[in-house]
């Protein structure tokens, strides 16, 4: 885990844009924090830096918003309204399965059986006026994503010090 204190929305900006070009080829985000902790600021400056040039809505009533970057697809869902894992029927998800995507996913805890499960959580909390952020890989590929993006030094096999 990766963890950062303090953070204003520039840092935060600058940390989701960090991140951005090892997650271009695609994989699943799951962003988790409490209320008004910077999920979606965070999934925009991601999106944003991306490419993606065209405004960046919250899918806070729509549920879920597509961008297209090329060849490869962004979703950025808000399962926030979601009362039930049944209602994440009714987006379609089915239909994204096996193209190439970025998913990020806010509110993931909501219906977490009916979304992909994770390469990498970003976990954000309120710390007074900024906001405290850890980056979780739980995959192969999450932690590849640390790695390009510098957060973890890659280790080298049959290397003696």
């Amino acid at each position: 885990m990766i963890s950062y204190s303090g953070l204003d929305e520039a840092g935060l900006t600058r940390l989701a844009g960090r991140l951005a070009g090892a997650v271009a080829s695609g994989g699943v985000i799951h962003l988790a924090g409490p209320l008004g902790s910077g999920k979606t600021t965070f999934a925009r400056a991601l999106l944003g830096a991306l490419g993606v040039r065209t405004r960046i809505k919250s899918p806070t009533y729509s549920l879920i918003e597509s961008y297209d970057l090329g060849a490869l697809g962004a979703l950025h869902l808000d399962l926030y309204r979601i009362a039930a894992a049944e209602e994440v029927e009714w987006l379609g998800l089915r239909d994204y399965a096996g193209g190439r995507w970025l998913w990020l996913i806010e509110w993931p805890e909501r219906a977490p059986e009916a979304i992909p499960a994770p390469d990498l959580i970003v976990r954000l909390a309120h710390a007074g006026d900024a906001r405290d952020v850890a980056l979780v890989a739980t995959t192969a590929l999450g932690r590849q994503w640390l790695e390009q993006s510098g957060f973890i030094e890659t280790r080298q096999a049959g290397t003696v010090s």
